[in-house]
């Protein structure tokens, strides 16, 4: 799936590096620092993002995160 959608970073945890971004439609996906596009390893709760989704482990989440 390549397809890129629009969200908002809803949960961030800095000391474990796992954050959740939320789809327009309220679907939540979850996600490692290490898919934050811009390499900074970080963001801010409440971030409007855009991503891409990526199955891993048989789970959808979210990949290729950029601040918009």
């Amino acid at each position: 799936m390549s397809d890129s959608f629009a969200g908002r970073v809803v949960a961030f945890d800095d000391a474990v590096g796992l954050g959740e971004v939320e789809r327009g439609d309220g679907v939540r996906f979850p996600f490692h620092c290490i898919e934050i596009a811009d390499g900074s390893r970080t963001i801010a709760v409440g971030t409007a993002v855009s991503f891409v989704l990526l199955c891993k482990l048989g789970r959808y989440e979210a990949s290729q995160i950029l601040p918009v």
